[in-house]
């Protein structure tokens, strides 16, 4: 057995890079299309959708990853502050554990709400869903829109 010199700079730096690492675990944007809190992928869990959101002059567009769900699956709720997606993964085909080898892939419900930017119209909301993607175009209420006002410099 060999002696190896303790040093507390060491032990300090070990625990110094293991915070570091458990905060990019944390923050860092995960590569998977959906997220699981609280539990392994074969136990309970949230799935978080990725999204994506931007203004367009007089509207607001969500694009979300949905991959595997039905049209008919998916629920929208639109206020004028907030977008609320929920849905279900279904499992296709029944696999019994002990013929799995690997399972990557998350079935359950979801549900992301999303805060909008301003207040939106949602009675002429529109969305499409195709390969994967849900895409909600949400109109700008009037007061919201930005207003060109023309000013002549003298």
């Amino acid at each position: 057995m060999s002696v190896v010199k303790w040093s507390p700079l060491k032990e300090i730096e070990d625990m110094r890079r293991d915070m570091e690492r458990l905060f990019e675990d944390f923050i860092e944007p995960l590569p998977r299309r959906r997220r699981r809190w609280w539990g392994k992928p074969t136990e309970g869990g949230m799935i978080v959708p990725n999204i994506e959101m931007y203004d367009r002059k007089n509207e607001i567009v969500v694009k979300a990853e949905i991959p595997g769900v039905d049209k008919k699956d998916i629920d929208l709720t639109i206020t004028e502050n907030n977008l609320v997606i929920k849905g279900e993964i279904k499992r296709r085909e029944e696999v019994k554990d002990e013929d799995c080898y690997v399972s990557e892939l998350t079935y359950g419900s979801f549900a992301r709400s999303i805060p909008l930017p301003v207040e939106v119209d949602s009675t002429k909301a529109a969305a499409t869903y195709k390969n994967g993607i849900l895409e909600i175009v949400l109109p700008k209420k009037e007061e919201a829109r930005p207003k060109e006002i023309k000013v002549e410099v003298s």
